[in-house]
């Protein structure tokens, strides 16, 4: 039997309400008892998606941001906006120092993304730790509970598709082994993907020679009388 990794050795039945499983995701975690034989007996019916899922809500909030930063640096983008990259380091400083500033600096720097990229979503899921919603100064609204849980598979499901969708499974096979490691109080760092090349330059069409314009015919010659 595999041994559960200490953070993923909480009670399941309290994170099912929020995973939303349908029929056959009911029947294979069925029996369960802790959500990291939750995720075991996902993995073996593969149902990969649902496991990352249940990782989320199932980890420390600081370690399923550090999760979702690890799953997104495995998987880089040449063409990631700069904004984005500052989100991702907005995040990983929370998870550094998870206090109120960098919970704030998260989300300054979310807010300058188009909440497109895996890199976005890391920020938000370090905002919605804990703190307040509302703006510095106004009444408190906590986030709700679960809303670091939907940052974070949020920000792991676009990794795992970015670029090569194809490689969904595969990726996502390599992010729960970086999680298992997380919950057992290791880093989860991930050997990063060669990004693609960039696509070739687009050549320009061919230019268009006008066609040239027939000179009118000769006027006819007025006969003599």
């Amino acid at each position: 039997m595999t041994q559960i990794p200490p953070k993923l050795a909480v009670p399941l039945a309290p994170l099912l309400p929020r995973l939303e499983l349908d029929g056959d995701g009911q029947a294979a975690i069925a029996g369960a008892d802790s959500a990291g034989a939750g995720v075991e007996r996902l993995v073996a019916a593969g149902r990969h998606q649902d496991a990352v899922k249940l990782v989320a809500h199932a980890l420390p909030k600081r370690e399923a941001v550090w999760w979702a930063c690890m799953c997104a640096r495995a998987i880089p983008d040449a063409a990631l906006p700069p904004e984005d990259g500052g989100a991702i380091t907005a995040a990983e400083g929370w998870v550094r120092r998870p206090d109120e500033p960098a919970r704030r600096a998260a989300a300054a720097a979310a807010e300058k993304t188009k909440f497109a990229t895996p890199e976005s979503w890391t920020a938000m899921g370090a905002f919605w730790s804990g703190g307040s919603m509302a703006p510095e100064g106004q009444m408190a609204v906590p986030p709700p509970d679960h809303l670091t849980a939907t940052a974070v598979t949020g920000a792991v499901m676009l990794a795992a598709v970015r670029h090569v969708p194809d490689k969904q499974k595969e990726r996502l096979e390599r992010f729960l082994v970086s999680a298992r490691d997380i919950a057992g109080g290791g880093a989860g760092r991930l050997q990063p993907e060669d990004p693609p090349p960039p696509p070739p330059p687009e050549e320009p069409p061919p230019a268009i020679k006008p066609r040239p314009i027939p000179a009118p015919p000769p006027a006819p010659r007025p006969r003599m009388p």
